[in-house]
């Protein structure tokens, strides 16, 4: 059975509550591009774990939520939403937190993604 976009959506976000880098990157492609809000591109799997990989070292205690999803395309093969995310934790022993909008683009790979 294939998952739904908005089932694997959930999961990213709590991978990412999980703080482990490896627990993200199994939702991730090979080929993925993440673009920052602070305007860095990664690309790759490999540049997207590190870039996980310092975020986590650097935010302690975090917490990540996805909220007011609109999907704007969910076909078998791909899907696409748009979101608002917020993030809280703790940067250099002082209270830090964050918001922004995001895009997801999910491609389907394999049978069971």
């Amino acid at each position: 059975m294939t998952q739904s976009p908005q089932h694997f959506l959930k999961q990213y976000e709590q991978a990412s509550n999980t703080h482990e880098v490896d627990a993200v990157l199994e939702l991730v492609a090979e080929d993925a591009i993440y673009l920052f809000s602070d305007e860095s591109v990664h690309i790759g799997k490999e540049a997207i774990g590190g870039v996980l990989r310092r975020n986590f070292e650097l935010i302690q205690d975090e917490t990540y939520a996805l909220e007011n999803v609109i999907w704007l395309v969910e076909a078998e093969s791909a899907a696409a939403c748009v979101y608002d995310y917020a993030w809280s934790g703790v940067i250099h022993g002082k209270p830090a937190a964050g918001y922004g909008w995001g895009t997801t683009v999910l491609r389907r790979a394999g049978s069971n993604h």
